[in-house]
């Protein structure tokens, strides 16, 4: 299993393409609100390896590179992490480190995690990350505009991130602890994969809600009417309080059980992983020795 690319053909850009224009022809409509979206009600019924830190340091950011190449003594035969994600200003130093590797470099941008500078200078950073070397870059939407009812504003700064990244791919985090309501959470998955986005994302960490099962089953929902409507796979990523094994497995059984086997892979799955990481290798650990190590065993820095 990896843990937090998407390659695309041409026919996946043409169709994404048409519904990125028929989108905006919707928010730009005279009656921009929720009833022009068609959107289900949701029933509340249930509903990458990471450092994004004040104290991150390039001797922290070498550690990390290290261990998302090789999680693990090579006898217990674990893959690599799929990417690492980073803050724009080390995604020099981290590409240096994984350049000669399968693993990406992630960058969050767009003023993480509050999302609240000027739209140009939100583009200016993305563009930045790229130019140093990000292969996907990590968005927060503007959670206040959207809140205000400002959806077409929201649109178009997820649209314009996503000319922005190039060919690197989009991860639109929703920080759906600040959402409110699943009916939100909905509206704002359908806006972020109609303007673009590659993933959808359910949190920035930085916050209390971050990934649940109820708001993650919600964001799989609108993955999945998306894919029947256009034909566009976007991938999915609960980021932040799943911190086991078994948590994770949940998770998977989720995805497994709303969207199939397809999207079981690193190109449309991942699980932001600072802290579950160590989990799961406690874990596989146990299954090869018959014992468990000490936490401090797999510990990051």
């Amino acid at each position: 299993m990896q843990l937090d690319l998407v390659g695309k053909c041409s026919v996946y850009n043409c169709f994404h393409l048409k519904a990125l224009t028929r989108s905006r022809t919707i928010l730009k409509s005279p009656a921009r609100n929720r009833s022009r979206w068609r959107l289900p009600r949701v029933d509340q019924v249930m509903a990458d390896l990471t450092t994004l830190e004040g104290s991150d340091t390039p001797g922290k950011i070498a550690f990390l590179c290290r261990k998302a190449m090789q999680p693990l003594d090579p006898r217990y035969q674990v893959p690599s992490c799929a990417a690492v994600c980073v803050y724009p200003n080390l995604v020099r130093i981290a590409k240096k480190f994984l350049e000669h590797s399968s693993v990406k470099v992630a960058s969050v941008a767009t003023a993480f995690p509050a999302g609240l500078i000027p739209a140009k200078l939100k583009l200016r950073e993305v563009r930045g990350a790229v130019r140093d070397g990000a292969n996907e870059i990590d968005m927060v939407i503007n959670r206040a505009g959207f809140l205000a009812g400002e959806y077409e504003r929201v649109f178009d700064e997820i649209a314009a991130t996503r000319e922005a990244c190039g060919t690197a791919h989009l991860k639109v985090i929703l920080e759906t602890g600040e959402l409110q309501t699943y009916d939100n959470v909905r509206l704002a998955s359908e806006i972020a994969m109609r303007a673009g986005a590659d993933f959808i994302k359910t949190s920035t960490g930085k916050i209390s809600p971050a990934a649940t099962m109820p708001v993650t089953l919600v964001m799989l929902e609108a993955i999945r009417d998306y894919f029947y409507e256009t034909g566009i796979r976007i991938g999915m990523k609960p980021a932040g309080a799943i911190r086991t094994a078994k948590e994770a497995l949940a998770y998977l059984v989720m995805v497994k059980e709303t969207l199939g086997d397809d999207w079981l892979t690193p190109a449309l799955f991942r699980f932001g992983a600072s802290t579950l990481l160590n989990d799961v290798l406690m874990q596989l650990v146990k299954v090869v020795d018959a014992n468990y190590q000490s936490a401090d065993y797999f510990s990051l820095p």
